[in-house]
């Protein structure tokens, strides 16, 4: 299994597997996708693939945040999306993965690493505590828009 950065050519494979994650899309995840390649993204500092025999299997995407939950610190790197393909999980890919996180997070001088999962997600939140992850706390996020209110 080898860990890499991602190129262009996956492309498709990238987009595929960010479809399965977050299903609702209208264009497949196309654009932020190009927003990453253009070096233009606001969601996507860094992403990683995992490949096995030539098969992407997996992938891990990084941002820099400037608040996480349970950190004191003014920056703080980030999981964005992480995400092994079913029949290649429970093998150790996903914690691949991650130490790769890890270990470009502490390249670019932070302490800390900082993720989140869906608060019903039981199989995510066991893996993050596995591999080191302490959780900080639960909430449920809102968001209304303002548009055309004449506010």
């Amino acid at each position: 299994m080898k860990i890499r950065q991602v190129i262009k050519v996956d492309t498709e494979e990238w987009s595929q597997m960010r479809t399965a994650l977050w299903p609702d899309t209208k264009d497949g995840h196309r654009a932020e996708i190009e927003e990453y390649f253009a070096g233009t993204s606001i969601d996507i500092e860094k992403a990683y693939v995992a490949e096995l025999e030539d098969d992407i299997i997996g992938f891990l995407e990084l941002n820099i945040r400037n608040f996480a939950e349970g950190s004191r610190k003014r920056n703080v790197p980030y999981v964005e999306a992480w995400y092994i393909k079913p029949k290649y999980q429970n093998q150790g890919y996903g914690r691949h993965l991650m130490r790769q996180a890890e270990q470009w997070a502490v390249s670019l001088g932070y302490s800390e690493l900082a993720s989140d999962t869906t608060i019903d997600n039981g199989k995510s939140i066991a893996m993050h505590k596995r591999l080191g992850f302490m959780e900080t706390e639960r909430v449920v996020c809102f968001l209304k828009s303002l548009k055309n209110r004449g506010v």
